[in-house]
């Protein structure tokens, strides 16, 4: 199996772990929800999909659809909804629970991201530091490269070269403020009317830092009021 196609294997477990789906829906969230998969086509969903079937993680039942109705006299099948096994969610949770170099890789690393929600605190720290680290070791060498190239390079792949410097930077700088929110515990969300304070997989409040609307006065903030 390669890589990209065991990151795409593990975003289809995540989504039908929160509900069962068809391939239409479950290609629109992986599109609109973990951008890293805007290039999967249905000729790659679909294998997919039946690789998880055969092994046992996801069962087809039919769905309301075409069938049911008066498209049914153009011959068009019903929808195939996809429903996540007891097999398929044990192996997602372990998939969760892996924190080896691969979870620190750019597209493997936002799909983990992506479901963190659903992750325990101590493997979300173990992660993001990991993803940290790597970062730092790639900002160095391309640092390096820079001071030997510079002089022998024009002014457009100067800049190409410090624009890929800032932006590793910046995701440090984001990791660095995610990794002190997450020792903090902080949660961004704030519960409505009977909406329960969002909970990690271990029980312990989420740890994304706050991003205040510069325009608007933070309630929790006393001189607001």
């Amino acid at each position: 199996m390669s890589r990209r196609s065991g990151i795409l294997e593990f975003a289809v477990l995540g989504l039908l772990r929160e509900s069962p789906m068809h391939g239409y829906e479950l290609r629109k969230r992986l599109n609109t929800s973990l951008g890293v998969f805007r290039a999967f086509s249905y000729g790659t969903l679909y294998p997919c999909l039946k690789t998880l079937v055969a092994s046992g993680w996801l069962i087809e039942e039919p769905g309301a659809g075409p069938a049911d109705g008066p498209a049914a006299l153009t011959g068009r099948r019903a929808k195939i909804v996809y429903r996540l096994t007891a097999e398929g969610k044990e192996h997602f949770e372990e998939l969760l629970s892996q924190t080896g170099p691969d979870a620190y890789e750019d597209e493997h690393f936002a799909a983990r991201f992506a479901f963190f929600g659903q992750t325990s605190r101590d493997v979300r720290m173990r992660v993001l530091e990991g993803r940290r680290s790597r970062l730092e070791e790639r900002l160095e060498k391309m640092r390096l490269s820079f001071a030997r190239t510079r002089e022998r390079l024009d002014d457009y792949t100067l800049e190409l070269q410090r624009h890929g410097m800032e932006s590793v930077e910046r995701e440090v700088r984001w990791l660095n403020e995610l990794i002190e929110s997450e020792r903090a515990g902080r949660d961004q969300r704030r519960p409505g009317p009977g909406d329960a304070a969002q909970q990690d997989t271990s029980g312990e409040t989420g740890g994304l830092p706050r991003h205040r609307d510069s325009t608007r006065p933070d309630p929790s903030d006393d001189t607001a009021t």
